[in-house]
């Protein structure tokens, strides 16, 4: 019986040591990490305050008008500027009157595959005269681009602008009535 015991009382400090084990195997990383972090802490005077510095504080007022306005304008435009526009304009112009020739036949082709199935004879050339017409658009939209590409480094210079934006927005009247033809189109299918 002493055996018996003996045996159930070293089962049990076994067990004990095991719980032990399992408890310290656990607590050890998080102490680890406790005494980590405590090495960092400081007493904290060792940092700059946050508070706002003198050199930030906003001292001065700005008077609008107050600038030389003649240091402020523009430099003139190029002497090659007005032959590019015309060139630009007239470009514009003949892609424009292209697509304006082209567009009574294309609303003619696309009003006759009206309804009709896809992939049909009619429904084919319809698709054809509207890549036609879009054709025709992608060239006014590339002289747009140009005067686009011109107007922003005028900006960018501040070289006077306003003969290309006087030609730009002429442009951008011919591309939008071209916009409003092809979607006026595209409804009809």
């Amino acid at each position: 019986m002493a055996d018996a015991a003996h045996s159930e009382a070293l089962a049990q400090r076994i067990c004990r040591a095991k719980a032990l084990v399992m408890k310290l195997h656990t607590a050890l990383p998080l102490l680890a990490c406790c005494l980590t972090l405590a090495g960092c802490a400081t007493n904290g005077t060792d940092y700059p305050s946050l508070a706002v510095r003198d050199a930030e504080r906003v001292e001065m007022t700005y008077l609008p008008g107050s600038a030389d306005t003649e240091a402020m304008k523009p430099a003139p435009a190029p002497d090659s500027l007005p032959d590019q526009l015309a060139a630009l304009r007239a470009e514009a112009d003949s892609a424009h009157r292209a697509f304006m020739d082209a567009a009574p036949g294309a609303e003619r082709t696309v009003s006759a595959a009206r309804g009709a199935a896809l992939g049909s004879r009619s429904w084919g050339d319809a698709q054809v005269a509207m890549a036609d017409l879009d054709s025709l658009r992608s060239r006014s939209a590339v002289v747009l681009a140009d005067l686009d590409l011109l107007y922003t480094n005028a900006t960018v210079d501040f070289v006077e602008r306003d003969a290309i934006a006087q030609t730009r927005e002429a442009v951008i009247g011919m591309v939008l009535e071209e916009d409003a033809i092809l979607a006026r189109l595209r409804k009809q299918f």
